[in-house]
C-alpha cells in the first residue's frame, strides 16, 4: 500500500482499548479511522480517548465505509468467523484476535473464503510470537543453540479473580484449554518446527471457582500433546494464581535447554526484607505482553505495506483450535484423543 493503512477497530473492551491506543498513536504506517461497538459506553470511551474518528454501533455499516482498508477484530470468539468473512467480502484486510474459532468447521469456512481473496491478508493474533524474548528463543533454536529441540513445557496461569469474571466468561470461552492454552499450543508447534500432532491427553480440576461446573469448565488443567518424530509438549493452565499472571515456557533440546519467563517479574526491582528477597509479579497478560501487542500490530501493518510476511497462517490458527478442542474432549471423556 502506498499510503497509511486506514483501520477500523471492532470491539472496545479491555483488550480492544489497548489495540485501539496502539493503532491510534504508536503503529507506523497506520491510522485509526473508525471504531465500532454495540456498547454505548465503549463508543463514549473512544470519543474521549482516541483521535477524531467515525464511530459505529453496527459492524455492517462500518464495513460499508470505503475509506477503511483493514478491520481489527477484538470481539467475542463466537463472532470471529462470520466477521472475518464479511470483512473479506467487503474488500478489507483482517486482523483478528485469537482464536480463529471454537469450531473446526468455522475455521474451514474462513480458510475457504480467504482463498477466494488472495489479495487480502488475514492474521490471527498469536501475540507471543512477537514478544522479544520468545522471538530470541526461536532464533536461538533455529541456530542450533540447544541441539535438536524435542520437548516444550509451557504454561498460561492467570491471577485469581475473586469477582468471578472467568466464571461469567466461561460459557462462551470454549473452555480453559481453548482460551488459555491455545497460546501455548501455537508456541509449542512454532518452537518445535510445526510437527503434526498424534495424540493428546488432558486432565483438570476446579480448585476455587465452583461456578465453572455448570458449563463443564475447570479453573486448573494440564495436558500432554504428542507430536510426530518423538516430540512432546506439556501444558499447564490456571485461573487461580495468587501471585499474578505467570506465563513461562521451557524448551529442551539434545544439547541444552532454554526458558522464557521463569520469573514473572513486573520489573527489575528486588525487595529485601524480613521475609527474604522477592520481586513483584506481572498482574495480567496486558503488562506481560504490552510490547508484544505493539510489535504484532507493527508486523501486520508492515506486511501490508510491502514488508515481510508475519509467518502466521490461517492453517496455524486452525491447528491450534484443533488441538485445543482435542484437549477439551480428552478432559470430558477421561481418555486420550488420537489423531
Amino acid at each position: 500500500m502506498k499510503s497509511a493503512l486506514k483501520v477500523g477497530i471492532v470491539g472496545l473492551g479491555r483488550l480492544g482499548q489497548r489495540h485501539a491506543v496502539n493503532l491510534a498513536w504508536h503503529v507506523p504506517g497506520a491510522t485509526l479511522n473508525a471504531a465500532c461497538s454495540p456498547v454505548a459506553a465503549e463508543r463514549d470511551w473512544a470519543a474521549a480517548n482516541l483521535p477524531e474518528l467515525a464511530l459505529y454501533s453496527d459492524y455492517t455499516r462500518m464495513l460499508e465505509d470505503a475509506s477503511i482498508d483493514a478491520v481489527w477484530l477484538v470481539t467475542p470468539t463466537s463472532l470471529h468467523a462470520d466477521q472475518i468473512i464479511a470483512a473479506l467480502r467487503a474488500g478489507k484486510h483482517v486482523f483478528c484476535e485469537k482464536p480463529l474459532s471454537l469450531d473446526l468447521a468455522q475455521c474451514d469456512r474462513v480458510i475457504e473464503v480467504s482463498a477466494q481473496y488472495r489479495h487480502l491478508q488475514v492474521m490471527i493474533g498469536f501475540v507471543r510470537r512477537f514478544d522479544p524474548s520468545y522471538r530470541d528463543a526461536f532464533d536461538k533454536i533455529q541456530e542450533g543453540a540447544i541441539g535438536r529441540s524435542f520437548m516444550v513445557r509451557s504454561q498460561t496461569c492467570d491471577k485469581n479473580d475473586p469477582d468471578g469474571f472467568f466464571v461469567r466468561f466461561a460459557p462462551t470461552s470454549g473452555g480453559l484449554f481453548l482460551d488459555c492454552s491455545v497460546h501455548d499450543i501455537d508456541l509449542a508447534r512454532w518452537l518445535l518446527g510445526n510437527p503434526r500432532v498424534t495424540r493428546v491427553f488432558a486432565s483438570g480440576t476446579i480448585a476455587i471457582h465452583e461456578g465453572l461446573r455448570d458449563c463443564g469448565d475447570i479453573d486448573n488443567g494440564v495436558a500432554i500433546c504428542e507430536f510426530e518424530g518423538g516430540r512432546i509438549a506439556v501444558f499447564q493452565a490456571s485461573r487461580t494464581m495468587a501471585h499474578g499472571h505467570d506465563t513461562q515456557t521451557e524448551v529442551i533440546g539434545t544439547a541444552g535447554a532454554l526458558s522464557v519467563g521463569r520469573n514473572p517479574r513486573a520489573n527489575r526491582v528486588e525487595i529485601f526484607d524480613a521475609t527474604g528477597v522477592r520481586n513483584e509479579c506481572t498482574p495480567t497478560f496486558f503488562e506481560r505482553f504490552e510490547h508484544a501487542f505493539l510489535k504484532e500490530a507493527e508486523a501486520f501493518v508492515a506486511s501490508l505495506n510491502g514488508g515481510p510476511p508475519t509467518g502466521l497462517t490461517l492453517d496455524d490458527a486452525r491447528e491450534a483450535t484443533r488441538i485445543g478442542i482435542a484437549m477439551r474432549e480428552s478432559l470430558t471423556r477421561g481418555e486420550a484423543v488420537n489423531f
